[in-house]
């Protein structure tokens, strides 16, 4: 089959949702020619940034070139269908969205069978689509302000009610993450599969060479307890504070703190938190690093300190567990099913727990040992080959479906038009992605 894949405009400070996506098309870039499919990437970008990637499996459209050359094409059909679907839904608020899925179903149906989104968005449920899932936290918990806050809950809820029951397969990373979807959206077992998130290969991989550059570079002492987190209350970077705190008092412990990780609204009440809690010289905010220091920073940690309250997937454990760094997590539900006994799972809610778990690699080297080898273990089992496999598998699968019809395709014949259509398109309401694709053509 030929399968569409959308690339988002992800970039590295976005942290695991930019890590996942590009562990994912680089593994099917380099796997996709045993799949037996074609895979199409679409992107507005004008020139793909991963070129080197393409080969005779992977074909590459820019979106804006795409949607240019179709509105100077068939503006007549195009407009028409739209003033149709706008007929239909009753609701001219709706015409950005209308449009570009009228736009997007005229390019996608001609040209692919199913579409797979390797990140949880959907452009269009009007084509086949396999739909990834992470979370769904604003059910499981929307006390937290960044799920429920300036209409999150709202757009989360009304975004996943409809693209997860329309996807012919969603993709998660856990039997956790199934029984949230089934609980919650009464979506069928048999069309939610579970890939297990794939340890990132440039942690794999990662070259053994002299980094102990990186406690200069940022001025930070050895054996910190370590937390790449964005800034988001549900990251519960608190937990951590409060534990440290509590080893310093009860037991004398001194254990250094570094955070990584841009900031997303809560960074300044942290700070004051680590100030209150007397905590300034033992906790350093490093901010957004590049992937380059991220691995001498897992290398030289003490542990990693994932104190997150969402799950039930999370990339963190897997890069230290690749990179020799022993985990303490919190047991979210799925977290034993995704880091088994590899780590010292601990209720992110106690922070004397948390902070016997991390006394307990203090007191016991051959503990913390163990949980490095099993680590090791645990991240070489899944890769990013594993998972696309596995994705080929259930694409092979459905094609016994989707032969049942013919190719989509909103125009069967394309014929030029010397129609004005930039002044066309601005009269259509004003609509400001509209008005963009005026001026693009124009």
């Amino acid at each position: 089959m030929r399968v569409g894949i959308f690339l988002s405009n992800f970039t590295p400070q976005i942290g695991g949702g930019f890590t996942f996506e590009n562990e994912v098309f680089r593994a099917i870039a380099e796997f996709g020619g045993t799949s037996g499919h074609t895979f199409i990437v679409y992107s507005w970008d004008k020139k793909l940034s991963q070129a080197p990637l393409l080969g005779q499996h992977i074909e590459y459209r820019s979106l804006h070139h795409s949607v240019k050359k179709l509105l100077l094409s068939q503006p007549l059909k195009l407009i028409k269908e739209l003033f149709k679907r706008l007929r239909q839904s009753k609701n001219l608020l709706e015409l950005n969205s209308v449009f570009k899925d009228v736009i997007l179903v005229a390019i996608l149906g001609k040209e692919v069978d199913l579409v797979w989104y390797l990140e949880p968005s959907t452009r269009t449920v009007e084509i086949p689509y396999i739909t990834t899932l992470w979370d769904l936290q604003h059910r499981v918990q929307p006390c937290f302000p960044e799920l429920s806050t300036q209409g999150q809950w709202d757009e989360r809820e009304q975004f996943y009610a409809k693209v997860l029951r329309c996807a012919s397969i969603i993709v998660t990373g856990t039997e956790a993450g199934r029984a949230e979807v089934e609980r919650f959206y009464q979506v069928p077992s048999d069309r939610i599969k579970i890939l297990p998130f794939p340890t990132p290969e440039w942690a794999l991989n990662a070259p053994h060479n002299d980094d102990r550059y990186i406690l200069e570079k940022y001025n930070i002492p050895e054996n910190y307890l370590f937390y790449p987190a964005q800034f988001w209350a549900h990251k519960n970077h608190v937990a951590l504070l409060m534990a440290v705190k509590w080893l310093r008092s009860q037991y004398n412990l001194i254990f250094p703190v570094v955070f990584v990780g841009s900031e997303k609204g809560n960074k300044q009440y942290i700070q004051q938190v680590v100030a209150d809690l007397d905590l300034s010289s033992q906790v350093h905010f490093l901010g957004f690093v590049p992937q380059a220091d991220i691995v001498p920073l897992y290398r030289h940690a003490f542990a990693l300190a994932f104190m997150s309250f969402c799950g039930p997937d999370n990339i963190p454990p897997l890069e230290a567990f690749a990179l020799g760094c022993p985990v303490v997590a919190a047991n979210v539900s799925g977290a034993l099913e995704q880091l088994g006994n590899a780590a010292l799972l601990v209720d992110q809610r106690d922070e004397r727990q948390v902070a016997l778990a991390i006394k307990s690699l203090y007191d016991d080297p051959i503990l913390r040992q163990t949980l490095v080898q099993r680590g090791l273990v645990r991240a070489a089992k899944w890769t990013g080959q594993d998972y696309v496999k596995a994705g080929f598998e259930m694409i092979t699968e459905f094609e016994s479906l989707r032969r049942c019809w013919s190719q989509y395709g909103l125009v069967k014949s394309a014929r030029s038009s010397n129609i004005p259509l930039a002044p066309l398109l601005r009269g259509l309401g004003g609509s400001s992605y509209l008005n963009c694709i005026a001026v693009g053509v124009a």
